[in-house]
């Protein structure tokens, strides 16, 4: 009789499969173990492998892709940690290793480390680029506010837009902002406000808390929504000294939702008195540039009493006169003198047999007639640009141009004196309105002063 007769023989696959059934029916199939990860590795799969280790021995370790996803952080080369998970035994090379479920490191919190791993990889895809910040509009006519509808935050922010600019329309859109589900609700928000389409700027935000309460605003959801809004978007989360990602991600940050309201638009009362001094500015402006203009129109007067326009323009057309004169007996004497020099060159070579000259110094005394002519003309059409040119300045000049345009000139008839204003008459004195076509004689009844005129028919109070 064989020893093995009486022994049950295992095959190595059914060997493994008891040791498989033994281990993951006992306690330990949910266990908690604390080591430090070494050799990780992550293949295309997702799933995530590395060896958990301390001073004396190592265990295998794998995190399903469906896990690794829902993680908070993810492990790395060098760092101790504690992990949840059950013994699994892998059949195919008869290995034991750790499934884990639930991973946290040691001597950092677990939401600190997840902050800095999102933070560092949403910089390297340039989440965070200042030319990716869209400009928030100087005084927005409609703001989108997403934050809890029974928040401090809400009130705070109603409540300065409502003192700082109180006809600014805004737009609330209720979110949870903490606890399961309120990442995905905000990120919904923003998709939604940018949906409706007139919406000038959004504030995203809550009151302060725990790193646990303000852990929605540092859900990579919100954060890729804030980077995709078209719409420009203050953060506004928690107090001055929390950040979050959604800080770096938003176009602008606001260390409080109260700053925020007034970040986002100007007060209305500064407005209104910077409007002020400029309206101030420019009724000042215009009266100076009334003054100014006057004093022209009066002293072309006083240059037009001392000059007869008719006589300047007789002067000018003497002085055309001569010149065209001038370039007629110019070119008539040099044509004499050509003349005069072909005949005494015809007569000496006449009777030589150079007929041929003569024909030739003709043409050439036709030509020279032919230029001269020419240059006559251009000299004469010169002048009278020239004299058109300064009738059209006399002529702008002229108080008759200016009187054309509508105004008139008033002048106290007893002196002759130019009225400026009405400080210059009393009730009772005589005055002329001189206009285009003649003159008003006109007795003062009453005199009105009034500070400020405008252009538009209407008087300044």
């Amino acid at each position: 009789m064989s020893l093995f007769e009486e022994k049950h023989i295992y095959k190595v696959s059914e060997l493994t499969r008891t040791i498989k059934t033994v281990l993951e029916g006992s306690f330990l199939s949910d266990i908690w173990v604390e080591g430090e990860v070494s050799g990780l590795s992550r293949p295309f799969s997702g799933h995530i492998y590395f060896r958990l280790k301390d001073e004396d021995s190592q265990i295998d370790c794998v995190i399903y892709r469906s896990v690794a996803e829902s993680l908070r952080f993810l492990p790395e080369n060098g760092i101790s940690i504690i992990l949840k998970g059950e013994i699994n035994v892998y059949e195919p090379r008869g290995t034991y290793q750790i499934v884990v479920h639930r991973i946290e490191p040691l001597g950092i919190g677990a939401l600190q480390l997840a902050f800095e791993q999102l933070k560092q990889r949403l910089y390297e895809e340039g989440l965070f680029d200042t030319e990716h910040k869209k400009p928030i509009p100087f005084l927005p006519k409609k703001i989108g506010v997403i934050t809890s509808a029974t928040g401090a935050a809400i009130r705070d922010i109603l409540t300065i837009i409502k003192r700082r600019f109180y006809n600014v329309h805004i737009l609330i859109h209720p979110v949870s902002v903490q606890g399961e589900g309120s990442a995905e609700e905000i990120a919904q928000a923003i998709d939604n406000m940018n949906k409706i389409g007139d919406i000038d700027v959004l504030i995203v935000g809550r009151g302060g808390g725990s790193i646990e309460d303000l852990w929605s605003f540092n859900e990579e959801i919100v954060a890729r929504s804030i980077y995709a809004s078209k719409i420009p978007v203050i953060s506004a989360v928690g107090h001055e000294i929390d950040w979050t990602i959604s800080d770096f991600v938003a176009d602008l940050r606001a260390p409080t939702p109260s700053a925020a309201a007034e970040m986002v638009v100007p007060n209305k009362a500064d407005l209104v008195r910077t409007l002020e001094t400029m309206k101030s500015r420019l009724y000042f402006n215009i009266d100076n540039r009334i003054g100014q203009e006057q004093s022209r129109l009066e002293n072309c007067l006083r240059r037009m009493k001392s000059a007869d326009v008719r006589n300047i323009i007789s002067s000018y057309q003497q002085n055309i006169d001569f010149f065209l004169q001038r370039a007629y007996d110019i070119v008539s004497k040099k044509i004499e003198q050509n003349r005069r020099y072909i005949l005494e060159y015809q007569s000496k070579f006449l009777y030589v047999g150079v007929p041929m000259m003569a024909s030739n110094a003709r043409n050439q005394i036709n030509k020279l007639t032919q230029k001269l002519t020419d240059l006559v003309h251009q000299i004469i059409e010169g002048k009278k640009k020239e004299f058109n040119i300064n009738v059209a300045k006399l002529d702008a000049l002229s108080p008759l141009s200016i009187l054309k345009r509508g105004y008139s000139l008033c002048r106290k008839v007893v002196t002759k004196e130019a009225i400026k204003g009405v400080s210059d008459v009393s009730v009772g004195d005589d005055i002329s309105v001189m206009m285009v076509d003649g003159e008003i004689l006109c007795n003062v009844e009453d005199v009105k002063k009034v500070d400020k005129f405008v252009f538009n028919g209407n008087r300044k109070p």
